[in-house]
């Protein structure tokens, strides 16, 4: 049995300062981009969310570099996701003693970049399944 090499880097930021649904506004726009045309679109988008998103972008592409010694020209975006994080309550004064709640969401974003120039190592038992399968009507054929 052959194993997969580890192909995918990741760069991780919490507690992000802004709304997930903001945020995943952005992050939709740059999945599976190449590394550099995404960072074109994110200096030139005009949304705040743009910022932290760089520079996650931008630490993913130096652990890559780091890690596996791989050319930044080589790497994509495979994968982008926001998840809702904590959110920060206060209480603002109001009129006649009372108070207001403020709420202010936060994020996780996490930006897995890919190396396509490195190669995959497939396990050759799943390549005859795969061809196995085909044999009884392909992907469609139910028995």
């Amino acid at each position: 049995m052959i194993k997969k090499k580890k192909t995918e880097i990741y760069a991780l930021g919490q507690h992000i300062s802004m709304s997930a649904h903001k945020a995943r506004r952005v992050i939709d726009q740059i999945r599976g981009r190449s590394y550099e045309e995404t960072l074109m679109i994110l200096e030139l988008m005009p949304y705040r969310a743009c910022y932290s998103i760089f520079k996650l972008v931008y630490s993913a592409a130096a652990n890559a570099s780091y890690n596996m010694g791989s050319n930044e020209t080589n790497l994509i975006i495979s994968k982008a996701e926001v998840n809702e994080g904590t959110t920060v309550k206060k209480l603002r004064p109001r009129a006649r003693g009372r108070s207001f709640p403020i709420k202010r969401p936060t994020c996780h974003i996490t930006i897995g970049v890919k190396d396509i120039s490195l190669d995959e190592y497939e396990d050759m038992t799943m390549k005859h399944q795969s061809v196995h399968n085909k044999s009884r009507g392909g992907i469609w054929g139910k028995k």
